[in-house]
């Protein structure tokens, strides 16, 4: 793939190889993602004041009314979320069947999904937790903001628009419960790093987080510089284990070979906080998986089931 915004020398200092996913488009004329449990509604290249506008899928349960409440999920990589037929990839963590069959099973409380497509080229810099970036050394941060994230970081936007446009629209449009403790936010690899950080940016609005294969090496390759920078921060704001729920996974091919060091840490900083195994955190390694929408859906029950606890 040609990536022009990318120069050769940082590719070469960071490693930095970013994937197809990341460079998914929003035109306008996407088709909708079909699926056999509930419906899809699009907002459309939903505009806004902190980020470029993209679409926000909105899945919708069987049965479905407005005389009932409904906690909600937002997820990231929205094009990624209900039908491979539609992605580049053509996989999909068809979350739409997962909540089936949990709240079949009475596994889950009613839910309904917000999947908010990522932004296509500005991706790794809306989902690169801003608050990391003061913790680098000097020449790694400007190389990293410069190149990577091409000279713009827009994380705090990006959660901005989550916060204080997206949520309150969500919650005008739908019958949800718009508590903390029925908000929560979840995604993969970067996705799951933003998710991580926008529960502990803001857990006065989430009450939960889930990161599969949270990428907490941040570009790609083994590097101290970053994971301690998360580290850090996660040292001082994680949210509060009394009110808050975090999931962290990886696999232990392809990509997510890199995570185990980084996520054991992470795991630590966590048990260390007060968060309990089993109760509100909960860790896990999925020996043989990789870094993928198939990998992704196929242990996606267990994260859905523990963040939405009937």
């Amino acid at each position: 793939m040609n990536l022009p915004a990318f120069s050769r020398r940082l590719l070469a200092i960071l490693g930095l190889s970013l994937t197809v996913t990341a460079f998914a488009q929003s035109p306008a004329d996407a088709p909708l993602p079909g699926v056999q449990h509930g419906r899809i509604e699009r907002w459309a290249n939903l505009p806004s004041k902190f980020v470029d506008a993209r679409h926000v899928d909105i899945w919708l349960p069987d049965g479905y009314t407005p005389t009932q409440r409904y906690a909600v999920l937002y997820m990231h990589d929205g094009q990624m979320l209900f039908d491979a037929r539609t992605t580049w990839n053509k996989q999909a963590w068809h979350v739409q069947d997962a909540l089936t069959r949990l709240r079949a099973a009475g596994r889950i409380r009613d839910v309904i999904v917000v999947g908010v497509w990522n932004n296509g080229k500005w991706r790794h810099s809306e989902y690169m937790p801003q608050a990391f970036l003061p913790g680098l050394p000097p020449d790694f941060r400007e190389a990293l903001v410069r190149d990577g994230l091409q000279g713009k970081p827009q994380s705090d936007a990006y959660l901005r628009f989550l916060v204080e446009e997206l949520k309150p629209a969500i919650d005008a449009r739908y019958a949800t419960r718009p508590d903390r403790d029925n908000t929560f936010i979840m995604g993969s690899s970067m996705g799951g790093l933003i998710s991580v950080y926008a529960m502990n940016r803001y857990p006065e609005v989430f009450g939960g987080a889930a990161g599969l294969s949270t990428h907490w090496v941040g570009i790609f390759k083994p590097n101290a510089a970053l994971p301690l920078a998360a580290f850090n921060f996660l040292r001082e704001h994680l949210a509060d284990p009394a009110t808050h729920r975090l999931y962290q996974d990886h696999g232990t091919i392809e990509l997510d070979a890199l995570y185990a060091p980084y996520q054991s840490i992470v795991n630590s900083l966590a048990r260390e906080r007060g968060y309990t195994d089993g109760r509100n955190f909960l860790a896990l390694t999925f020996e043989g998986t990789g870094h993928n929408e198939t990998a992704w859906a196929q242990r996606l029950e267990v994260p859905l089931a523990f963040l939405l606890q009937p």
